[in-house]
């Protein structure tokens, strides 16, 4: 693999609206995240995504953006922005932004003038469509629900639609159109004009459509089809697209992008994340592809231990088939937290946190750790409909009583899947709202945060802040540099919640095991039962371990016995 400037990098997601208030308004902003820069430097961390900070009518929080070339007053203006990527590079951390080019806000000017002149260039930045037989174009169904198809407003009474894969205010954008994607490469340039060091690119396989619109057929009672289902007969369309973004954009500023990416399958991983690829890395969201494979919620399935590590070591085996780059996460600003979703209940605490924190921190590629994970953050109790802010959540909810459930029922539905969860203020402190602002913050605090802050784990030996700083230090360790960045992976156990894998260098002549336990009872686990799979004969060392994991080397010097107990976690040097 060629090196890049961003190998060996560890990355940090920053919701903005959530992270840090400055100014007293309850919405975190960008002098809050200057404020918090060097607790991101001690943490350890080289890359900052940021999520929209555009101007936003926020229908669905910041991703429906009205001015692509400027900030949001919310959360400050483009001299704040300025002043934090300088700052955040003098602490050697750079910062990447969100690209989201599938669709923008209704409220655009682009938008705004299509409707008011259906012949305008602008019209051809939209997909206006006729009805088919007096209904709508087809059959999809959006992200949030309902269909993707709504009268272009102040059209209400002709039979043409506009397209729209998310909310009703976020009209998708026709890459069909050439004058279009000029648009998006003049606002890509601008940021990296700005300092910018790279994008997480947004929603990209929506924007291959089949321009027939075909009905698609139906997963659910409602006789429609999800949107994403379309996307995945389209995908062989994007090549000319994703090159021509990237020749015209990414490519002459050596950025560093990372793609949110599904139904990536052995033919496709090469073309987006290989050597060549349309984005230097993608994320690893197989386990909530597998979730979300079910059209809502109510369907949705339960996650254990065992079925999120097969999801995370399909996609490491796939990946490296192609010598292509992965990103690995835990959760990110679309996902339930991970130490509640994908953990067992006994080990949803601090314990949980450092084993999925040594899975994680392991994996081949560039980690993404988003913010309060490194504090073990788990789902909020929110009790009642009203507590959510999310689109997506309220249109379940609004799903589930349709389909006989109780109130209470929807709620506790909504509070495990709801992307809420990861979008609740940072917690700082014990001090009221958790530190995140002096005002009335605009989502509920998490009801731990007396005891669950940062003010209670910086600089505190054996905290869950501590143990993430520790294996960020390790992966970034000379000696061991190489074989996290550039060594293979082997999959070693799934065996009912004992989980192992392997990465070795053949060039360092360095083999490290990984292995937790999330069993409840304690078990171990004999070296020499790697047999074949051991490569490197040198006596074992443990690097780092959680939990009092501890390694008895046997009188050979070579082989040795891992004790776990019920969360225990380490990483070996073989």
């Amino acid at each position: 693999m060629e090196p890049k400037w961003w190998h060996g990098k560890v990355a940090y997601q920053i919701y903005p609206k959530s992270f840090c208030d400055s100014n007293g308004d309850g919405i975190g902003d960008l002098k809050g995240i200057i404020s918090k820069l060097d607790y991101l430097q001690a943490l350890g961390i080289d890359i900052l995504w940021l999520s929209p900070i555009y101007p936003s009518p926020f229908v669905d929080q910041g991703y429906d953006i009205a001015d692509y070339e400027n900030i949001e007053p919310l959360f400050g203006n483009l001299d704040d922005f300025d002043h934090l990527v300088a700052a955040a590079k003098e602490r050697n951390i750079d910062v990447i932004m969100d690209l989201v080019a599938n669709h923008c806000s209704d409220q655009h000017p682009w938008f705004k003038k299509a409707c008011a002149d259906l012949n305008s260039e602008e019209a051809g930045y939209f997909y206006f469509v006729k009805g088919k037989n007096g209904k709508v174009p087809n059959n999809l169904r959006s992200y949030f629900g309902g269909s993707v198809w709504d009268h272009i407003p102040g059209h209400e009474d002709e039979d043409i639609f506009y397209s729209h894969y998310f909310a009703k205010g976020q009209p998708d954008l026709n890459w069909y159109n050439p004058k279009l994607r000029e648009q998006v490469y003049k606002f890509t340039n601008f940021w990296l004009q700005r300092g910018v060091k790279g994008f997480r690119v947004d929603a990209i396989l929506s924007i291959v459509k089949d321009l027939s619109f075909p009905d698609l057929p139906p997963d659910d009672t409602d006789g429609m089809c999800h949107a994403a289902n379309m996307n995945a007969r389209n995908l062989h369309q994007i090549g000319p697209f994703l090159n021509e973004l990237k020749a015209k954009t990414f490519t002459p500023a050596d950025s560093f992008t990372v793609g949110e990416v599904l139904t990536v399958t052995p033919e496709s991983v090469k073309d987006f994340a290989g050597a060549n690829g349309y984005f230097s890395t993608l994320f690893d969201l197989s386990a909530r592809e597998k979730v979300e494979s079910f059209p809502h919620y109510r369907m949705f399935p339960n996650l254990l231990p065992d079925d999120f590590a097969q999801c995370v070591f399909d996609t490491q085996d796939l990946n490296q088939k192609v010598d292509a780059f992965v990103a690995p996460i835990i959760e990110n600003h679309d996902e339930p937290r991970g130490l509640s979703y994908y953990m067992p209940d006994y080990l949803q605490n601090a314990v949980g946190a450092k084993t999925i924190a040594t899975f994680l921190m392991g994996l081949r590629g560039i980690p993404f750790i988003y913010q309060g994970q490194e504090i073990g953050m788990t789902n909020t109790a929110f009790q009642s409909i009203d507590e959510f802010d999310d689109l997506y959540a309220k249109n379940e909810y609004r799903d589930m009583l349709e389909h006989g459930y109780t109130p209470e029922q929807a709620v506790a539905s909504c509070a495990r899947h709801g992307r809420d969860n990861a979008r609740t203020p940072m917690l700082w402190d014990d001090s009221a709202n958790a530190g995140f602002t002096t005002g009335k913050p605009w989502m509920r605090v998490h009801q731990d945060y007396k005891t669950l802050n940062v003010k209670n784990q910086f600089g505190v030996l054996g905290s869950t802040f501590s143990y993430y700083q520790d294996l960020i230090k390790l992966r970034k360790a000379p000696e061991y540099a190489h074989v996290f960045t550039y060594g293979s992976f082997e999959r070693v156990m799934i065996d009912q919640g004992l989980i192992a894998y392997l990465r070795t260098d053949k060039e360092t002549e360095q083999q490290l095991l990984v292995i937790i336990n999330t069993r409840k009872d304690s078990c171990t686990y004999d070296l020499s039962a790697l047999g074949d799979k051991r490569v490197c004969k040198h006596q074992p060392q443990v690097l780092i371990s959680a939990n009092e994991a501890t390694l008895s080397v046997k009188a050979d010097g070579v082989d040795g016995i891992i004790n776990l107990g019920c969360g225990g976690a380490m990483i070996v040097a073989l």
